[in-house]
């Protein structure tokens, strides 16, 4: 089948150690004709690093942070690896941001989380006058105030000494909730979205009616190519059993409110309680099998190409693989020849 839909390929953020395939898995995606190849970070290492070193290895696919983590650092800070990495790469960089949740926000960088929307507002518009570098960086918003007010009276406003090889480099906004979508559309190039169903676009259906033309939507979706389709489903329930029930506190957790939205309301507080009790096992048989099977390609290839139908005709515009067999990246590229 031939298609618009593009493919890309996500490395996500690391284990205990570092990956010993990303590379290989990055050259291999190149050579079957995805679009991008996208880096993750969550509380270990970090999102750019490891993008640079697929870049330096890598000629022509795209190189996407899925996603930088705004509290890890400065809106200005960001924008200086992002024209550095664009730089180097020869204008290859996607950058995607992400308010993470409180527990990482507050817990582990030791930012303040209340006001997301508008931090994350904030943080574009200084990236973008970076960006421009039409005159030297001032911002009189609430969060990222610059020159810094106080201290010893001495900031001085500042244009980048670096000339950047695009102004215009692509941001992304990664959302689960109605306002936030809204907002990546309001000032974004892009939404990433996580847990998406391709059978249930009407979840966000009203948050992308005011989307306009070209507005972009890669969305990583696992992928296990096998003929063990219960097994293969099974695989994929530890990790949506942590989502669920362990990133983010009983009383606030983005990734349960958005399995809620889709009808799993019920499900996903029985997942909560058992994973959070340290019941992690059965948690993860609790995640139901209907919810992994909607949000990811698991199946032998025939049942993939019959699945990848409906992603197809979603709004998403690049499937972003989440896999670590070359067989089904293979798999893919065939299928939208």
């Amino acid at each position: 089948m031939t298609s618009d839909l593009r493919l890309g390929l996500t490395l996500g953020y690391w284990g205990p150690q570092p990956p010993e395939d990303a590379i290989e898995l990055a050259k291999i995606a190149e050579r079957f004709g995805y679009d991008s190849v996208w880096t993750a970070e969550a509380y270990g290492s970090d999102v750019f690093t490891p993008l640079a070193w697929v870049g330096a290895h890598t000629k022509t696919i795209k190189l996407g942070t899925g996603i930088v983590q705004i509290s890890a650092r400065t809106p200005v800070a960001t924008a200086m690896h992002a024209m550095t990495l664009d730089h180097l790469s020869g204008g290859r960089l996607l950058l995607g941001l992400g308010v993470s949740g409180p527990q990482v926000v507050e817990g582990w960088y030791g930012q303040p989380f209340p006001k997301p929307l508008a931090r994350t507002r904030e943080y574009v518009e200084v990236i973008r006058k970076v960006l421009r570098r039409e005159e030297p960086v001032t911002n009189d918003g609430e969060h990222y105030p610059l020159p810094y007010p106080g201290g010893t009276g001495l900031g001085k406003s500042l244009k980048s000494i670096v000339h950047p090889l695009r102004a215009d480099i692509p941001i992304y906004l990664a959302a689960e909730g109605q306002k936030n979508v809204a907002l990546a559309i309001e000032i974004a190039n892009g939404w990433m979205p996580i847990f998406y169903s391709p059978y249930k676009t009407e979840v966000y259906e009203q948050a992308l009616s005011g989307a306009p033309k070209g507005f972009d939507i890669p969305c990583v979706v696992s992928v296990v190519l096998t003929d063990d389709v219960a097994a293969g489903l099974t695989m994929l329930k530890w990790a949506m059993a942590l989502y669920i029930g362990g990133m983010g506190a009983r009383e606030k957790n983005f990734h349960f409110d958005v399995v809620g939205r889709m009808g799993y309301a019920d499900e996903a507080k029985t997942v909560q309680d058992l994973y959070l009790d340290g019941r992690k096992q059965e948690a993860a048989e609790a995640v139901p099998d209907e919810l992994v099977d909607e949000i990811s390609l698991v199946g032998p290839a025939s049942r993939i190409r019959e699945r990848m139908e409906a992603w197809i005709k979603s709004p998403v515009t690049t499937l972003i693989t989440g896999t670590r067999d070359p067989a089904a990246l293979k798999v893919l590229a065939d299928i939208l020849g």
